[in-house]
């Protein structure tokens, strides 16, 4: 499934209008230009006051510091909507309805239509900014400061037109679950695991498109900023 994307520009976030959260952000905030594993990216959750607010977060639930010595390393920036009960990385945070949006220009796909990978962006057909759903936690440092992680929300898309098209041929077809704009804040209001569980559903194709995108050379990893929890 999906281990990187496009998150926006710090310069592209008064594009989400209404969601002024990220209308101010940190001066300081900084993020890589595509977010994989363990890279710092911003994400919309609700604050104290029940208000979405910007939080900077490193992307999957569990990152790899935090995975005990002796333990084989495993990733979880993608929870299966269908397991999100049975996961104890994702479990806690689904019952508590720790809910977040993480905002993206595009994601990133392997599709084998020419018969090898290659990889694909996906993206809004009127390259439009659009959040992804997700769950985040908490993790206390040793110096006593407090990091957050996140993880998106996948689902089955056998029948999407898009998403069907990606992965090698005979694997599960699997979709992140887009959030039409209208419908992010009522997501991180969410109070409810039945009424959360409605919101995972697929958007739909016709308002999507993808085209080749060749990866450039990896970078190494940033190290984790011992601030990403900010407010």
């Amino acid at each position: 499934m999906c281990v990187n994307y496009r998150p926006p520009t710090p310069e592209q976030f008064d594009k989400f209008g209404s969601l002024g959260a990220f209308s101010e952000l940190p001066a300081d905030w900084r993020w890589p230009e595509e977010t994989w594993k363990d890279y710092a990216a911003p994400i919309l959750r609700a604050g104290a006051d029940g208000r979405p607010q910007a939080c900077l977060a490193s992307y999957g639930m569990v990152p790899r510091r935090h995975i005990p010595p002796g333990v084989k390393p495993f990733d979880t920036m993608n929870a299966r909507a269908e397991s999100l009960v049975e996961r104890r990385s994702f479990a806690p945070a689904w019952r508590r309805l720790q809910l977040c949006a993480v905002p993206m220009a595009w994601f990133y796909e392997p599709c084998y239509e020419s018969g090898r990978a290659v990889r694909h962006a996906i993206g809004m057909a009127d390259e439009s900014l659009f959040f992804v759903a997700g769950l985040w936690r908490d993790w206390q440092q040793t110096d006593g400061g407090i990091q957050s992680s996140f993880t998106q929300i996948t689902i089955n898309a056998d029948e999407h037109a898009l998403m069907r098209r990606m992965h090698k041929p005979g694997d599960e077809k699997r979709s992140l679950v887009i959030l039409p704009h209208d419908e992010v804040e009522d997501w991180l209001a969410c109070r409810s695991i039945d009424v959360a569980h409605s919101f995972l559903r697929h958007y739909p194709a016709d308002r999507m498109r993808d085209w080749p995108a060749p990866a450039a050379a990896r970078a190494k990893a940033p190290p984790p900023s011992p601030n990403l929890e900010l407010f």
